[in-house]
């Protein structure tokens, strides 16, 4: 049996008109984890609810290494998250996740991303985020797309806002012992229709779906 055949997300492709987005091979993912460690956000920024990438640069690589194994090995139709490496030219360039709990019941899926620091405000970050819910609500069947950030990261309040989420609320975390706000946003089945999809082809989801829970 083939690694496809056995695990078929491996085959599953998102393509944009400038990105594919898959699940890469073991070599990839070093070179992945080789983007995390070279930086994925300025140093006076705090993106993240977990600071992952404020730590030295091994670390960075590792914790890579560590969601992609965890995702595959914890994978459960009813309990999944899909890091989708974002790749230019053969290249990675960061991730895009996209995550469900009871996926078939309450057709929601939240998503989450970072890129490397370079590949920033070249408008990859939306054209990722678009491939990815591209897949949930036109071909998984999803009704909502939910997103958190804090209100001072502009890129992410910026793509979401350009894709036509809405403001659903806040939520209050603790990180490094300070309570921080981050607003949640949500994207409905009609708000995303308007999105133009143009260009952005999804291939070899059939064997995937009794994975997504929905087949």
């Amino acid at each position: 049996m083939t690694l496809t055949e056995v695990w078929p997300l491996f085959g599953l492709v998102i393509r944009t008109p400038r990105l594919e987005l898959r699940l890469p091979n073991d070599d990839e993912l070093a070179r992945l984890a080789q983007v995390a460690a070279d930086g994925v956000h300025e140093p006076t920024d705090r993106p993240f609810l977990t600071p992952w990438a404020e730590r030295p640069p091994l670390e960075r690589a590792r914790h890579v290494l560590r969601g992609a194994w965890a995702s595959r090995g914890e994978w459960a139709p009813e309990d999944w998250s899909l890091g989708l490496t974002v790749f230019s030219d053969g290249e990675p360039l960061g991730v895009v996740w996209v995550s469900a709990t009871e996926f078939a019941d309450r057709c929601e899926v939240s998503t989450t991303s970072w890129l490397g620091l370079p590949h920033h405000r070249r408008g990859f970050g939306t054209e990722a985020r678009l491939g990815a819910l591209t897949l949930a609500f036109d071909h998984l069947g999803a009704a909502y797309a939910t997103s958190e950030a804090f209100p001072d990261n502009a890129a992410s309040v910026g793509v979401s806002t350009r894709l036509g989420y809405q403001p659903d609320g806040i939520s209050r975390d603790v990180r490094d012992g300070e309570v921080l706000v981050s607003h949640r946003l949500r994207l409905d089945r009609e708000r995303w229709e308007r999105n133009d999809r143009t260009g952005i082809e999804v291939s070899d989801l059939e064997p995937c779906l009794t994975m997504f829970g929905v087949g």
